[in-house]
Parts: C-alpha cells; sequence; structure tokens
C-alpha cells in the first residue's frame, strides 16, 4: 500500500455506512409494476427510454437498479433535497404510491447491455502521476527527496498544494523560469495524478540548516501551526507541509510572498517578520521530522472494491446504495462531484468524498461505467 493522498482513506472509514440513515432497514411497500410502466411512459420515457437506458450521456441508466434506492432517489427529487427542476416538478405531482411504482417499473427491467464493457483493469492516477513524474526528477528526485539546496521536496507533500503550485508557477504568480516552462502543456486532471503520486513517496529529512536558529524559530512557527499543523506537518490538502522541507527553499518561500506570492495571511505574516527571523523559523521547520500524505488505495480497482462492500449488487440486500457497475460515466462523474462539493444532500457520501480530487473522480467514474451491468 502506497502513501497518499487524503483523497480516499475516509473511503475505509466509512464504508459500512454509505446508506442515508433514513434508508437502514425500512423495507419498500408492495408496488404496481403495470401502473408504474404508464407513469414511466407518460413522464420518464423522453430521458430514460422505457427500458430505462438513458439516451444522452449524463442521464443515468436505472434498468435493473435497485428498487430502495430508486424510490428513495424519486422522493428525494420531490422532498427537494436533490436539485434537479425537471424532476422536482415531475415528482410534485406524483404520490409515494407513484414513485414506488415507478421504482418497482425501473427495478424489474433487465440491466442494460453495455457493448463497451471489458472489464479491463485500469491503472490509477497514481500509476499515471509516476509516468509524469520522470519530468520533474531532475531537480526534485525520482521520489520527489530533492538532494539539491534551494529546490524543494515533494516527497509527502499535500497534493491539491502541489496542484496549485504548478499552475502558479504557469501563470507567473510565482517567479521561476524554469518551472513556468516545465508542464505547461498537461492538463489539470494529468497535475492532480502527478501531485497524487509525489504525495504517496516518504519524504526524507533534508540536510540541517546551515543558517539560522531552529530554537528561536519556535516561538515564531506558533503562528504557522494553525494552518501548516503542528510542527509543519498538513493536515490540510491545500496547504503546504514545511517539516524536514529546505531551509533554503523555505527563505526563499517566505520572502516571496514579500514581492510575487499573492496569499492575504502570509502577506500580513511575513511583513512583521525581519530577515533573521525568516532564517529561524526556516531552520526550525527543516529540523522537524516530515510525514507523508495519509494512505491509500494504489489501483482503482483497489479504490473501488471498496465501495462495492456497499453499491455491489449482492452485498448490499438491507441497503438501498445503487448498483454502479455499467451505468454511464458522465453521470458518474456529476454524482460523485455533487456529493464531494456538497450539492447532494448526503452525509455519508460527502465525508467520503469531500477529499477525492476530479482525477480520482474520473478514474472510478471509468472503471465503474467499463464493468458488465448486472
Amino acid at each position: 500500500m502506497k502513501k497518499s493522498i487524503l483523497s480516499v482513506i475516509v473511503l475505509s472509514m466509512i464504508l459500512t455506512g454509505c446508506g442515508d440513515k433514513e434508508d437502514t432497514g425500512a423495507k419498500v411497500a408492495a408496488a404496481d409494476i403495470g401502473a408504474g410502466k404508464a407513469i414511466v411512459e407518460r413522464d420518464c420515457k423522453a430521458c430514460h427510454g422505457l427500458n430505462g437506458k438513458g439516451i444522452a450521456p449524463a442521464i443515468p441508466n436505472l434498468a435493473a437498479q435497485r428498487e430502495r434506492y430508486l424510490f428513495n432517489s424519486l422522493k428525494e427529487y420531490k422532498d427537494g433535497k436533490r436539485s434537479h427542476a425537471a424532476l422536482k416538478n415531475m415528482t410534485a405531482n406524483m404520490s409515494e404510491a407513484d414513485l414506488r411504482n415507478v421504482a418497482a417499473y425501473f427495478a424489474s427491467m433487465p440491466p442494460i447491455a453495455n457493448a463497451a464493457a471489458t472489464d479491463v483493469k485500469h491503472s490509477s492516477p497514481y500509476e499515471q502521476g509516476k509516468v509524469l513524474a520522470a519530468d520533474c526528477a531532475k531537480c526534485h528526485g525520482a521520489d520527489g527527496n530533492s538532494k539539491t539546496p534551494g529546490t524543494p521536496t515533494l516527497a509527502g507533500q499535500q497534493p491539491h498544494y502541489l496542484v496549485a503550485a504548478i499552475q502558479e508557477y504557469h501563470q507567473g504568480d510565482r517567479a521561476k523560469n524554469a518551472m513556468k516552462s516545465s508542464l505547461r502543456e498537461t492538463d489539470k486532471l494529468e497535475l492532480e495524478s502527478l501531485a497524487l503520486y509525489f504525495a504517496a513517496q516518504t519524504p526524507l529529512k533534508r540536510d540541517a540548516a546551515t543558517h539560522g536558529d531552529a530554537a528561536a524559530g519556535e516561538p515564531a512557527s506558533a503562528m504557522c501551526g494553525g494552518c501548516h499543523g503542528s510542527h509543519g506537518v498538513s493536515v490540510d490538502a491545500a496547504t503546504p507541509s514545511l517539516a524536514g522541507q529546505d531551509a533554503e527553499y523555505l527563505v526563499k518561500a517566505i520572502k516571496a510572498y514579500r514581492t510575487t506570492r499573492k496569499n492575504w495571511g502570509m502577506q500580513r505574516y511575513v511583513a512583521g517578520l525581519g530577515d533573521k527571523d525568516i532564517e529561524n523559523l526556516a531552520a526550525f521547520y527543516a529540523s522537524q521530522s516530515p510525514k507523508a500524505a495519509d494512505s491509500v488505495p494504489t489501483s482503482t480497482q483497489e479504490l473501488a472494491a471498496k465501495c462495492d462492500r456497499c453499491h455491489d449488487q449482492d452485498a448490499t440486500a438491507t441497503m438501498a446504495a445503487p448498483k454502479m457497475k455499467g451505468q454511464d460515466k458522465d453521470y458518474l462523474v456529476m454524482a460523485l462531484r455533487a456529493y464531494r462539493d456538497d450539492k447532494r444532500e448526503s452525509s455519508t457520501m460527502h465525508r467520503m468524498s469531500f477529499t477525492y480530487s476530479n482525477a480520482i473522480i474520473e478514474s472510478l467514474a471509468s472503471w465503474y461505467s467499463s464493468q458488465p451491468a448486472k
């Protein structure tokens, strides 16, 4: 198991609770499939087809989906817990019996045959990032542990921060010509994969600072700890870890907030520090023990296997989690992002996914959409 992002450890902590609390233990009342078919022909067919197949990207397949999940989803649209104007208006005119009948009808349909389903293995964002990291090895080391004074270590660094930092170089917000041109043609999903790879590596402690007094720098770190964590080990994916970082680099980085780097909080704090204060602060953080970001699965299949504890069709007879295999990829991406961004109501799904980068969501959606529906 490699070490990496945030992103994903939350899964294993909450896997047994992927259904919302109101779903637990309840049974869907008996339904009239024929009545459900009549409603589908009248209201649902234009988007989901009479056979339950979404007619366009980002429209989910409903055929053979779990009846309880479909009923709960329709009720959430009716109650305004999910935001979709057309579905909210449509379900507003339906009784609970109508909702049960529609859910029962779609659940009774055979699964949609997915001609493109291959059940192949997919590489993970981590593996994709490892390929991209070859371009960074000359300066930052193959595993992200730089040995060059003044060049930061990337191993174990927080992934969202790395993506933001690279983009700041590209935009000219950070002054470093070599970094401005590096990876300029790389899109954001690829940058996220690169960041995941470096976040997964074990950071090694750098040489002791040749300037500054670490003991004198410790009191000044009190202000920094609120964002950068105790002794410089960040627990926020968007805030860099400072522990064990190269002291020369830290001095340059801190001073840059006086000129080119833009961050209101950092600019205000740095304004009160003299050059000696900055050297002492850098010496303190350089002397601290670094720690890698959180552990995650090293492949998409390994991550999906943990999702399947709630979503696998044979493992959740008492739950209302949806089947995901063979589902439309664009819909899965949209739904996962909605849960992550707290735009779709489910405290459990939000806690699970709020740390996911778009690269992880894309990878999961690609894997599930390629599997045969059952």
